[in-house]
């Protein structure tokens, strides 16, 4: 590691010149830069499905870095750990305590203006940031090609060549009407979810589910905040179906890990995993999952694993509601309104009826489409095909 003007580059996936980064691209390739953030406050979910798009385009020849700043419990280790350089941006002082997501914006800019002017030649910005909007992408138009935005809560206006928006709404086709330029091309809806290629093999084989419940998959995403974990298990042992295996999934920014690994060892028939990198088998594998919504949502209804789920942030409110009345998902709403007492209740009237599991099956694969590709491998060829013939289509 060494500094770079006002961040830190991890050398992990630096280029000799002409020569093969650890991103798998030659120098000459296409550069796509990410900027995204993770933390114990904002979760991992961001940064995650930036890695998804990425790897679709490593496979492609594509040379790929990102930018993230350095708050706590971040896993921009892991993503070297992929094989990614990492722009490291100091924390500022946050504008907005109470919103972890709030950027000083013009600081901001002037750090990314930086790295793309030593990067040169940055063909596509990949922005996954609520903190971001046309304020922060305009002043960075001229040093890039062309600008992409993931974004599912359409509160705010950017300036974009590509918009990405995973989630499913009732208004999905009008939702960013006035919010992106004319021109802008959209991908909207599940069908455009950026799964990683182990999802897409993973339902190639997958056996037939037939409602009855022997594993069951507890994970609530890389933070875990509010510790829905500890409640969940807490639900599981009131249950007392010591018959049934249970694996609970956590990551490496959980603050309760080590207390959730206790209660673990506490419970019979229960394991416990940090930071797996086989989420596809596990979904495969169990029968019902207990999570909270996020992109976590369309891995599980691509793999048509029944779920309950607890809704943690905003971000997931509209698209976990939307996904229960499609009946995709058994929705028990606002975590803060979900005890343990009342989780034991639902996972017990689930257990007991089969066709209710098997039918959130089936309304999974429907909301999903095709499953002989996902959403990442379809973006990136997009974002490959520099020529955008399709630009100012609406891709739905």
């Amino acid at each position: 590691m060494r500094n770079c003007c006002a961040w830190e580059w991890s050398q992990s996936g630096s280029t000799k010149p002409g020569g093969t980064d650890m991103s798998g691209a030659t120098s000459k390739s296409m550069k796509v830069l990410f900027r995204a953030d993770s933390s114990v406050d904002l979760g991992a979910g961001h940064v995650m499905r930036c890695l998804t798009l990425a790897a679709a385009l490593r496979d492609k020849g594509c040379a790929v870095s990102f930018i993230c700043r350095d708050l706590p419990g971040n896993i921009s280790a892991n993503v070297e750990a992929a094989g990614y350089p990492v722009f490291r941006v100091p924390v500022e002082v946050n504008p907005a305590p109470d919103t972890p997501f709030a950027l000083d914006v013009p600081a901001d800019v002037a750090r990314t203006a930086e790295i793309l002017r030593q990067e040169q030649g940055v063909d596509w910005l990949v922005i996954d940031h609520y903190g971001v909007d046309d304020s922060w992408e305009v002043p960075l138009r001229p040093l890039v090609g062309k600008i992409m935005v993931i974004d599912d809560v359409a509160n705010r206006r950017h300036d974009c060549d590509l918009l990405l928006d995973q989630n499913l709404y009732e208004n999905m086709e009008s939702r960013y009407d006035g919010l992106v330029p004319e021109n802008c091309m959209k991908f909207l809806g599940p069908r455009y979810a950026l799964l990683r290629d182990e999802f897409v093999q993973a339902r190639r084989s997958l056996r037939e589910r037939d409602g009855s419940v022997k594993r069951v998959l507890i994970t609530f995403g890389g933070g875990d905040a509010s510790n829905e974990t500890a409640k969940a298990l807490e639900a599981w042992r009131m249950v007392g179906r010591n018959d049934i295996a249970v694996e609970v999934v956590v990551g490496g920014a959980n603050p309760h890990r080590e207390q959730l690994q206790q209660l673990c060892a506490e419970l019979p028939n229960v394991s416990f995993h940090c930071n797996v990198n086989n989420m596809a088998q596990m979904m495969s594998e169990a029968d019902l999952a207990i999570g909270a919504g996020g992109s976590t949502t369309w891995e599980r209804c691509f793999l048509g694993l029944p779920s309950i789920t607890l809704i943690v942030a905003d971000n997931q409110a509209a698209t976990t509601k939307a996904v229960g009345v499609q009946g995709a998902t058994l929705n028990m709403g606002w975590y803060e309104d979900v005890n343990a007492t009342g989780l034991a209740e639902t996972i017990r009237r689930v257990l007991s009826d089969p066709k209710a599991l098997q039918e959130m099956t089936v309304r999974g694969f429907a909301l999903m489409g095709d499953a002989a590709s996902t959403g990442a491998a379809l973006v990136a060829q997009t974002l490959c095909d520099t020529s955008l013939k399709g630009a100012g289509i609406s891709a739905k």
